[in-house]
């Protein structure tokens, strides 16, 4: 029967939208990657989620964000994109945690019961966390490295942790995860050299911080604030997004070439 998944239907069969329509996804993070990783999964199919994260939209989200607009300003980014989710599929099953992910809270989430995983925080603490939980229950898990100050979309693509280049964050958490001796993390990652922000203090969320008053987490609490755009962390949430679907699906390019 005709239907809003038919188009994916005619690339994955009636099996694939089966397996995603009983799949729970759980994304960390639901910024630029992580919101773009939850428009393109409920697009596709996928039935169930969990959305973890304490920020609320900040007018500075309007450059990159898909659930940030001027009426979403001050809302909690879970609650809009939630909302979002379930115009485009009412039937979808999602579950709101407005906190940020930490080991005294990890026993709030029940990793045992995803399907996949999507690491798409910050801080390298709570994405070494998120991942170490993931393995120990044998979860397949997705991270995204760094898409600030980036510029060529185009860079971005789908490795190993290990074969990772030029991201630093991809180098500090290849670091971290080779001490935890994790053997390997499917990642997205860009091999684009950083661009440097101007020192432009008129702009600055440092100086000029208009993040919703009662934001636990501000920018400023950052080390560095990074330039974005619309595009980059898009692509890298649609790459996710791709890899979770074929994943899930268990779509075989080989057996459906033309």
């Amino acid at each position: 029967m005709l239907n809003q998944f038919s188009r994916t239907q005619l690339l994955i069969g009636q099996d694939g939208m089966e397996k995603l329509a009983n799949a729970r996804v759980a994304i960390f993070g639901i910024g630029g990657v992580g919101g773009y990783v939850c428009e393109a999964l409920v697009r596709s199919g996928v039935g169930k989620f969990d959305l973890i994260d304490d920020d609320r939209v900040c007018l500075t989200n309007l450059n990159r964000q898909i659930h940030a607009t001027h009426r979403t300003v001050g809302q909690y980014k879970t609650d809009v994109m939630k909302a979002r989710m379930l115009d485009i599929n009412p039937h979808a099953e999602i579950n709101v945690h407005k906190c940020f992910y930490l080991p005294e809270n990890a026993d709030q989430f029940p990793f045992d019961q995803y399907d996949y995983i999507v690491d798409a925080v910050d801080t390298v603490t709570a994405k070494i966390e998120i991942i170490m939980r993931a393995q120990r229950d044998n979860v397949p898990i997705i991270s995204a490295m760094g898409a600030g100050n980036k510029m060529d979309a185009s860079r971005f693509q789908i490795a190993d942790i290990y074969d990772t280049k030029v991201c630093p964050l991809a180098r500090v958490m290849r670091r971290e995860l080779k001490k935890r001796n994790v053997k390997k993390l499917k990642v997205v990652y860009s091999d684009e050299q950083p661009v440097r922000p101007l020192e432009d203090m008129s702009i600055s969320c440092r100086a000029h911080c208009i993040c919703p008053s009662d934001t636990e987490h501000k920018c400023t609490d950052r080390r560095d604030i990074p330039g974005s755009t619309a595009f980059v962390p898009a692509v890298a949430g649609l790459l996710i997004a791709g890899e979770i679907v074929k994943d899930l699906s268990e779509f075989d390019p080989k057996t459906r070439l033309a």
